[in-house]
């Protein structure tokens, strides 16, 4: 199953949220909760986690990309077990 990594609302008005880096290669195995994407915004920076585990398969956006609160960041497929 595909599972979306959203951009968190940081509640910020507006202050621009920026992809700092990724944290995780694409392709890469992650646990729930692993961090894979950092977000910042001004002096604010937050780790994005995975909401499950899996393979990270998409990257839906690059480093240094404005995003908005909600928007899908890269997609994991979950691991079967």
């Amino acid at each position: 199953m595909r599972h979306a990594i959203l951009t968190p609302d940081l509640d910020l008005g507006e202050t621009p949220l920026v992809v700092s880096v990724w944290l995780a290669r694409r392709g890469a195995e992650v646990v729930a909760g692993d961090r894979v994407v950092e977000i910042s915004a001004g002096d604010v920076v937050v780790d994005v986690s995975a909401p499950v585990g899996g393979v990270l398969a998409k990257r839906l956006v690059g480093e240094d990309e404005i995003v908005r609160p909600g928007q899908h960041l890269g997609v994991i497929i979950e691991s079967e077990e």
